[in-house]
């Protein structure tokens, strides 16, 4: 949170153990990274160690201690050093020692994978032997932090294949001693509660292991409630369902740093195109974004890669290469950022059941129209953050109620219950298709001044009221002789407006989020605009001509203010490419500043007042520019 950081991950094969510490610590230097992360320990250590099952890589050369050499080269030259174990498997010895250490699928067996077995996040080769092992570690070494893969039961294996719930004894008898009941086979509300709270409970353990050997070690890897680093990855895999998503490193960042803001987010810019291909890399342009985003949104630039630097694929290190330099020689611009906005968007704070498809596309609106925003998953932020408008899917939490009642505005988009009981519900409409809202006012909607109707798919939530758009059942829709011959307007509102206490409240009754993610309609981005700015009684806190795809982050560092321009029109389709340069983009910042300039050449840029605004133009935007506001 003091120093900018700049993250390398090398993932290093068990052959790797291998390597020649001077030259490999010497390109990690030459790369311009100042921490990383290296393999220490668990399905094979990278130093001697002595704990009974504990398997130590063979190529260590005789004589050697890989990670130790390493460890004080990186000293040496300033570089701190996180020392990654992954404790979720161990050697078929291991299991045939200690079954009752490992994961049971239902059929009783155990799961293994080639050659290894997953262990059970309540067995003894976490609960016991794993203890032992870090405590060996961290007595031996000086780290600087320690990381943990794949941490608690998996879902499925590195193939893919659904592994099912554990059904080994000590899952058994902890869920039922708590639940009173047998352990399902599927996952409910219960399971997720028993498996996060058990994820949690070894999280503690370890983090309070660490601390006891070396205080000033970072835990990252675990639950994020008890790391010191909230850990995620912007990654792709060949059978993910598209479209690509090219705000990953974006929505990560911000919803960790909005959810933690006492936390650094360490968002691992993957290199690989998948698993089974890991010495493949994405698009250059794909890394750069990535990369850029994590920083924008007041995280660390974090690049992962398979092996050590030498990689048979180099265009993922040449493209993070020049930006690890440009974040190196501008380093005060990158430590201490926190979010400017003045917009919440809530993720899935306590039971709201918020959808992916959701979330996205109400955050790739507000990116869009260059609303800034912070992302959180909690409430944490009432009464500690000044905020003009929340955004919310799924349910909406009771306990936001009064801050709404006291002059909050409120913009919720759920087929769930009505915030707060504000309208009584009629009938629940599933899976609606060849149905339509009725825009009633264009006053209210000016977006919308040539469009009468737009397209509802999905479920609807019918209350009563009145309201500016208006539901219009399904109907027919083939054969074209007989389409919408059967159309009916009602009165049942797509939209209620309310006045609470001193705040206002706009409930969509429908999932227009995800149908804004999904199918980019201009009639639902249209109605969000209109309602957004409807509700910001003070007006954008940001205005531009800036193209959709150029994304504009918002942010405070101690007495100046920092914006950040992300160029994204490279992305099309399945591909990314290099970005289309753009020109004149000119800028309003709500706020009293008296100069604006641009960090990469130091060039002022004129400024001039507008109202309450204090506006600018960014000449030219290739990839990424950063513009100080004092």
């Amino acid at each position: 949170m003091r120093e900018p950081i700049r993250w390398v991950q090398t993932n290093l094969r068990e052959t790797d153990a291998a390597l020649d510490p001077q030259r490999f610590l010497g390109e990690i230097a030459g790369f311009d990274a100042n921490v990383l992360l290296m393999a220490m320990g668990g399905i094979s250590s990278f130093y001697p160690t002595q704990v009974q099952f504990h398997y130590q890589s063979p190529y260590i050369p005789k004589g050697h201690d890989t990670f130790g050499e390493v460890l004080r080269l990186a000293h040496a030259r300033g570089i701190r050093v996180v020392g990654r174990f992954d404790l979720s498997k161990a050697r078929k010895d291991v299991y045939d020692a200690h079954p009752e250490w490992f994961f049971k699928k239902a059929n009783g067996e155990p799961a293994p994978y080639n050659g290894l077995y997953q262990a059970c996040i309540n067995g003894g080769w976490y609960r016991e032997k794993a203890v032992e092992i870090l405590t060996e570690a961290l007595e031996r070494y000086d780290v600087d932090g320690l990381f943990f893969n794949m941490f608690s039961n998996p879902s499925s294996d590195y193939s893919g294949n659904p592994l099912g719930l554990c059904q080994c004894g000590n899952c058994k008898r902890l869920f039922r001693a708590r639940f009173g009941r047998e352990l399902p086979t599927r996952p409910d509300a219960d399971y997720q509660a028993f498996l996060a709270g058990a994820t949690r409970t070894m999280s503690e353990t370890i983090r309070k292991l660490i601390k006891s050997k070396r205080p000033n070690a970072m835990l990252v890897g675990t639950s994020a409630e008890i790391t010191d680093g909230v850990f995620s990855e912007s990654n792709t895999a060949v059978r993910r369902p598209l479209p690509l998503w090219p705000y990953a490193s974006s929505y990560n960042v911000n919803r960790a740093r909005n959810s933690f803001p006492e936390k650094m987010a360490i968002n691992q810019c993957m290199s690989f195109i998948d698993f089974p291909w890991r010495f493949a890399t994405v698009p250059q342009a794909e890394i750069r974004i990535r990369l850029w985003q994590n920083v924008a949104h007041g995280g660390a630039a974090a690049l992962n890669m398979h092996g050590t630097m030498e990689q048979e694929d180099r265009l993922a290190l040449e493209a993070a290469r020049p930006i690890y330099r440009q974040l190196l020689e501008r380093k005060d611009y990158y430590a201490g950022q926190q979010s400017a906005a003045r917009v919440i968007l809530l993720g899935r704070t306590r039971g709201s059941r918020a959808s992916d498809n959701a979330l996205r596309g109400l955050f790739r609106f507000l990116s869009e129209e260059h609303i800034p925003f912070g992302m959180t998953d909690n409430l944490d932020w009432l009464g500690k953050r000044d905020a003009g408008l929340v955004v919310a899917v799924g349910e909406v939490p009771q306990e936001l109620e009064p801050w709404v009642r006291q002059g909050g505005r409120l913009l919720a988009a759920t087929p769930a219950a009505a915030p707060f009981g504000i309208a009584r519900p009629v009938k629940q409409w599933k899976d609606t298709q060849a149905a339509y809202f009725r825009i009633r006012d264009h006053a209210l909607f000016p977006s919308l001044k040539r469009v009468n109707v737009t397209f509802l798919y999905g479920d609807f939530l019918e209350v009563e009221g009145k309201s500016p758009l208006t539901f219009i059942p399904p109907s027919l829709f083939g054969p074209p002789e007989f389409v919408h011959v059967d159309w009916k307007d009602t009165d049942a509102p797509g939209l209620i407006l309310r006045d609470h206490g001193l705040g206002k409240i706009a409930w969509l009754p429908w999932d227009i989020g995800a149908l804004y993610y999904q199918h980019s309609s201009q009639a639902h981005a249209g109605l969000l605009r209109d309602l957004a700015d409807h509700l910001l009684a003070g007006g954008r806190q940001l205005k531009t001509n800036a193209h959709p795809l150029v994304e504009m982050v918002l942010m405070r560092q101690k007495d100046r203010h920092l914006l950040h321009l992300i160029n994204l029109s490279g992305h099309s389709q399945t591909a990314y490419f290099d970005a289309i340069p753009m020109q004149g983009i000119r800028v309003q910042v709500a706020g009293t500043f008296r100069s604006a300039r641009l960090v990469a050449t130091g060039r002022e840029l004129a400024l001039s007042r507008a109202g309450a605004y204090a506006e600018f133009t960014v000449p030219a935007l290739a990839q990424y520019e950063l513009v100080e506001l004092r």
